[in-house]
């Protein structure tokens, strides 16, 4: 005999004590923890005992997890290779009022996992979509990262072609933000190595490894010795990771660099944006990118242009 919290109304205790209704037809997405099975929330468990389908990207990742909530409910396979021919068949189920929870292996669905294509296609068909938030691994990188920037761009996994991942960095690079990326264990350390090359040795990283697990690992160095940091222990290189990487930190004063480059650079602003005159004069005088870039700025603000 099912339930009656699993086919009745179910109360998700929300942080006032206050139960409200989970109501049908609608799609949950709901985060799971990274590795700890305590961070799963309380309604979380609620929200997957109340469902009539729970889609997962691994069911036997989540499997683990519903039987330690005694869940009998079982999961179905939604991932990146048939996200895109189930979502028909999970609209149906949607249009005949049935509770569909989406989780990924770990974390939030659709951060860098399976699942935002099925909430476009819910959202177009008019059905709601429920946000059950809980565990990110983005933001527990962040939160511990104890960083200058005060904004960051996620990256998500970087391009595995080294031509795309060196364009991708390219582009990101002059940011004032912190930047954020996931990566997997055979993966780290040519990503690292991307990183220092296209953003300099002096930017704090941060490694994020195994958080919540039993092996979990924060550290914080500077890209020009990340090589070395992993190299020192092989266990560095096993698990999943967030790398962060802070913002360049900004002088008061303009860049150090010799007269002729400056005046070459306020020329080229008369008719380039700052990135593109940066480019320019790097490639003529022999002077590094990301330094002309921020006397480019420099030079626009103090002129007004």
């Amino acid at each position: 005999m099912e339930s009656a919290v699993a086919k009745g109304k179910v109360a998700a205790e929300d942080a006032s004590g206050h139960g409200h209704d989970a109501p049908r037809g609608a799609l949950y997405v709901v985060a799971t923890p990274l590795g700890n099975l305590a961070d799963l929330t309380d309604r979380a468990r609620a929200t997957l005992a109340a469902a009539d389908r729970i889609l997962a990207e691994d069911t036997r990742v989540t499997g683990t997890l519903l039987r330690h909530c005694g869940i009998a409910t079982r999961a179905s396979p939604l991932h990146e290779h048939n996200e895109q021919r189930r979502i028909g068949e999970v609209l149906g189920w949607l249009a005949a009022g049935e509770r569909v929870a989406l989780a990924s292996d770990a974390g939030t669905p659709g951060i860098s996992d399976p699942g935002a294509r099925l909430v476009r296609a819910a959202h177009a068909a008019g059905h709601r979509v429920v946000p059950v938030p809980g565990a990110s691994a983005l933001a527990a990188a962040f939160s511990v990262a104890g960083l200058v920037a005060e904004r960051f761009a996620f990256l998500g996994f970087l391009p595995a072609q080294p031509k795309a991942r060196r364009e991708l960095l390219a582009s990101v690079a002059a940011l004032p933000f912190a930047l954020v990326c996931y990566e997997a264990p055979h993966r780290v350390r040519a990503t690292v190595a991307a990183l220092r090359e296209a953003l300099g040795d002096a930017r704090t990283l941060v490694v994020g490894r195994e958080l919540t697990k039993l092996f979990e690992e924060v550290a914080r160095l500077d890209l020009g010795t990340a090589d070395a940091w992993f190299a020192a222990d092989a266990n560095r290189e096993r698990g999943e990771f967030v790398l962060v990487v802070d913002a360049a930190e900004r002088a008061d004063v303009l860049p150090v660099v010799d007269g002729g480059t400056e005046r070459w650079l306020a020329a080229l602003l008369a008719e380039l944006p700052p990135s593109a005159a940066a480019r320019v004069a790097a490639a003529a005088t022999g002077v590094r990118r990301d330094r002309l870039y921020e006397l480019a700025l420099v030079l626009k603000g103090k002129h007004g242009k």
